[in-house]
């Protein structure tokens, strides 16, 4: 089994290259996606239904939206932060084959001198609420997707010029090291992997081509759940495609 985040950012341009990936991936179970920008009224559970995938949503028009793609029933679905008021659709949580998937958009934060950096903040307080009691009820659990948040140095290209930016700041990086605290576990570092690893490139500046780019999207495993990773890896080659997503998928296999 293995399982997989994607940022898409935008599902209505990206569908094929989706489906293509699933095709060509026989072996992931679900994949989780991030900035669908899609409203439920237009969203393509027909298309995706007709490929032999099951799918779970929770969209909005332009921004956010996030989704579940699987090969096996989707189970127990439940939509954003229970608790936390917030009409941004940026979590959607659900069982698959007895692991508890958490699928999440966390917010960009803009800069540090914004309101939605504090909003950040925020909602990363709700996400360790959430994740603490998902952990307490789900032995086997995984926090998937696009965290916006470079949790060390060697995960950023040129930490010089990030530094004193949102997704490097203490502050987010402190948020991260909580998670792990709770005994999440960051699958990509069990193993041995090459150096400038990244999931993440700006469309600008030829980026990709360049490798300057971000490991921001990232899965996070419970203790149980890592016992049975294998392998963790980002699969750079649908950032090769003709308009792709700046994101590319990050993929874990558990035995």
């Amino acid at each position: 089994m293995k399982i997989a985040t994607w940022n898409v950012n935008s599902l209505k341009v990206r569908l094929p290259q989706v489906l293509e990936w699933m095709q060509a991936n026989p072996d992931v179970t679900a994949l989780c996606l991030q900035e669908t920008k899609m409203d439920d009224p237009v969203f393509p559970h027909e298309e995706i239904s007709a490929a032999g995938f099951e799918v779970a949503f929770a969209g909005q028009k332009t921004y956010n939206g996030v989704a579940i793609i699987a090969r096996a029933p989707i189970e127990d679905v439940v939509i954003n932060l229970p608790g936390f008021e917030d009409p941004q659709k940026r979590v959607i949580t659900a069982t698959i084959n007895g692991v508890r998937l958490v699928g999440a958009y966390i917010p960009n934060g803009q800069d540090l001198e914004s309101d939605k950096y504090q909003y950040k903040l925020a909602w990363l307080k709700a996400l360790l609420a959430w994740l603490e009691a998902q952990m307490a009820l789900f032995p086997e659990l995984a926090l998937l997707g696009d965290y916006n948040i470079a949790p060390e140095d060697r995960d950023v290209h040129d930490i010089k010029k990030w530094a004193g930016g949102v997704l490097v700041s203490p502050l987010e990086r402190e948020a991260f090291q909580q998670m792990q605290a709770l005994g999440l576990i960051d699958a990509f570092r069990l193993f041995d992997q090459p150096e400038k690893s990244f999931s993440w490139w700006d469309y600008r500046g030829f980026s990709f081509k360049k490798n300057a780019g971000l490991r921001i999207d990232h899965i996070l495993m419970s203790p149980r759940l890592a016992a049975r990773c294998s392998a963790c890896q980002i699969d750079v080659e649908p950032r090769k495609h003709e308009r792709p997503s700046d994101h590319t998928p990050v993929i874990a296999t558990l035995d």
